[in-house]
């Protein structure tokens, strides 16, 4: 139930601050057990000889760390389950007419946040299997030796977890017995929460990491310098997050507006409605950025693969723009002219960027190695070297892309369940896509370092057999 006893003396150099990098790694785990063991026993034995006991306040009693996890893990789900008490109690108690608007609008709030939070532990599982299997990502995305770990990312993950569904249940139950003013105001301070947090310019918070970001979006917008690999990473992330921006701005739009907790947005045609034109411009806007940047690749590298990966990213925009058109023109006319056109720019989109996926993004020989672990893990065992891999990914992705068309259509949005689960295979497509994306760039990395260093020693060889025969060049 506890752990072991041990002591620790005061100029330790392994001692460090809470939440800071250890700076001294000398002792090998091995040799740590080993040295705590022989303290033990000399302890014991002078004990012996004294006949006295050990003072409590020499040693250190903590708790077992695997009694804590399990204790938080018990935390976590009784915490889970009030909220869908409380939640689940607090829509029974609105009328049968009533009950799809009130979830469609406290939905519309809070599902874009469930869906970050969502992306956010996918990508810490992604860091713990480059981790795992001898992938630099830090050299890959030129970060400095303070960027998060996997450990901290799930960190992050954990309280975003619990802080929207707490926010949402704090909505859902004031709503449902007639505090509308204060069930108002719970999206609003969570989103200003978040805004403060991601801006806080004082150095708690991931300081280095909030910046990181926020500069990398910044350069995503205005594409004015070389386009580095995280420039382009992340802004394919938010290809694939374009739903959750536009109800992002949906949100806000309605928040600005003191529409939250009212009817006054049921109007299609208001300025926060349904059919506003803020929707498929903010759709459009990722895939915007994204041509952008590979017209400047092409300008900086003249590469001609550049501008059919632009041609990829402008196929999207028809597909945005004529499924928006629906609601401002004649129903014969979208029927018969704009409906047949939409579909084929929808197919064009979904099999051009499945194609770019498979044979520029990817490279399939990276399936065999992405999971070879440094140990031997069941999850290695179940993924390295299978050929059911190569089957699931190619053909989800496929499967997944075709079905992304829905999210992207604007005329398609009623069904807001439906939506949010494809917007959330869509981030499961992507976790997949990361994988293969970024393993495809580290082995073009390590080939053309070691490309480098294999003409380095030739030519120190060439050097050396001219000295040695007399000859000065």
């Amino acid at each position: 139930m506890f752990g072991g006893l041990a002591t620790v003396p005061s100029n330790s150099p392994h001692l460090r601050k809470s939440g800071s990098r250890p700076v001294v790694s000398d002792l090998g785990t091995s040799e740590l057990e080993n040295g705590a063991e022989e303290g033990f026993v000399h302890l014991i034995e002078g004990n012996d000889m004294k006949g006295g006991s050990t003072p409590l306040s020499t040693v250190a009693i903590m708790p077992s760390p695997t009694l804590l996890w399990r204790f938080k893990v018990l935390l976590f789900f009784a915490w889970g389950f009030i909220c869908c008490k409380i939640g689940w109690d607090s829509v029974m108690r609105m009328s049968v007419d009533l009950r799809d608007l009130f979830l469609y609008e406290a939905f519309l709030y809070y599902n874009p946040l469930l869906l970050v939070t969502m992306m956010v532990w996918f990508w810490g599982i992604n860091l713990w299997v480059f981790v795992q299997s001898n992938v630099n990502y830090p050299k890959i995305f030129d970060l400095d030796q303070n960027h998060l770990t996997h450990r901290e990312i799930w960190k992050c993950a954990t309280w975003m977890t619990i802080v929207v569904p707490t926010s949402m249940t704090a909505y859902l139950y004031l709503y449902s017995h007639g505090e509308v003013s204060l069930a108002a105001s719970q999206p609003v301070l969570l989103y200003a929460a978040v805004a403060m947090i991601l801006i806080f310019p004082f150095d708690i918070f991931y300081l280095s990491s909030r910046f990181y970001f926020l500069r990398t979006l910044w350069r995503i917008v205005l594409p004015l310098q070389a386009i580095s690999f995280s420039d382009f990473f992340l802004a394919d992330i938010l290809t694939s997050m374009s739903k959750v921006l536009s109800d992002l701005e949906r949100s806000v739009c309605r928040m600005v507006h003191r529409q939250v907790a009212t009817i006054a947005w049921f109007e299609a045609d208001s300025v926060c409605g349904s059919h506003s034109v803020a929707i498929p411009l903010v759709l459009v806007l990722p895939y915007l950025f994204r041509l952008f940047q590979c017209l400047r690749q092409y300008k900086d590298t003249g590469e001609k693969t550049t501008l059919l990966n632009a041609l990829k990213y402008s196929t999207a925009v028809p597909v945005i723009f004529l499924s928006a058109l629906k609601y401002h023109i004649f129903p014969e006319k979208w029927t018969n002219f704009y409906r047949p056109l939409w579909l084929l720019s929808a197919i064009l989109n979904s099999l051009y960027s499945f194609y770019w996926d498979v044979t520029r993004d990817w490279d399939l020989s990276g399936f065999t190695r992405i999971f070879k672990f440094n140990k031997s893990h069941i999850l290695s065992n179940l993924l390295h070297g299978r050929k059911w891999v190569y089957f699931w990914v190619i053909s989800s992705n496929l499967i997944l892309r075709c079905t992304w068309t829905y999210k992207l259509s604007a005329h398609l949005r009623h069904n807001y369940l439906t939506v949010f689960a494809i917007t959330a295979l869509e981030i499961f497509r992507r976790f997949q896509w990361v994988f293969f994306r970024v393993e495809n760039e580290w082995i073009k990395m390590s080939s053309k370092s070691n490309g480098q260093v294999s003409m380095s020693e030739i030519t120190n060889e060439e050097d050396r057999l001219l000295v040695s025969s007399g000859h000065n060049v």
